[in-house]
């Protein structure tokens, strides 16, 4: 199974991600937005955070969890390329999320992507396939 597909929006640009189970698909949502900001090839595994969000449904908590990794992006300058989600809710998430501070020799930055927004947001559940979209202000 892919990890995400890409949405173009007007202006902004948005993913559905994909997971066999919620984890996945919330990991994947993570992937998929830090894919838009710059090759995940060419980032290392040489740091690792530890995530908490919380919001009110499943969909805040979308972009709850999406925010709190752009703001560690956004302070710390730490691009993360893999998620591991250790706990989940439909309100809650504890996560892992590994990478490295941002090299400008190494990391090629694509247009940055601001925050993830409400607008068209959606978390659903089909049998073993789980999907979110979310879009980006950039």
């Amino acid at each position: 199974m892919k990890r995400f597909d890409v949405v173009e929006h007007t202006a902004d640009t948005g993913i559905i991600a994909y997971g066999t189970d919620m984890p996945e698909a919330f990991a994947n949502a993570a992937y998929g937005m830090f894919s838009l900001m710059a090759d995940l090839r060419q980032v290392r595994e040489e740091t690792s955070r530890y995530v908490e969000a919380e919001a009110g449904d499943r969909e805040s908590l979308v972009v709850s969890w999406l925010n709190e990794l752009l703001y560690i992006f956004d302070v710390e300058r730490i691009i993360f390329r893999r998620f591991d989600v250790l706990e989940i809710t439909n309100t809650r998430l504890k996560a892992d999320a590994y990478g490295e501070k941002v090299d400008p020799s190494r990391h090629k930055l694509r247009g940055g992507v601001k925050a993830a927004t409400y607008h068209t947001l959606k978390v659903a559940e089909r049998r073993d396939r789980y999907s979110i979209r979310v879009i980006f202000d950039a």
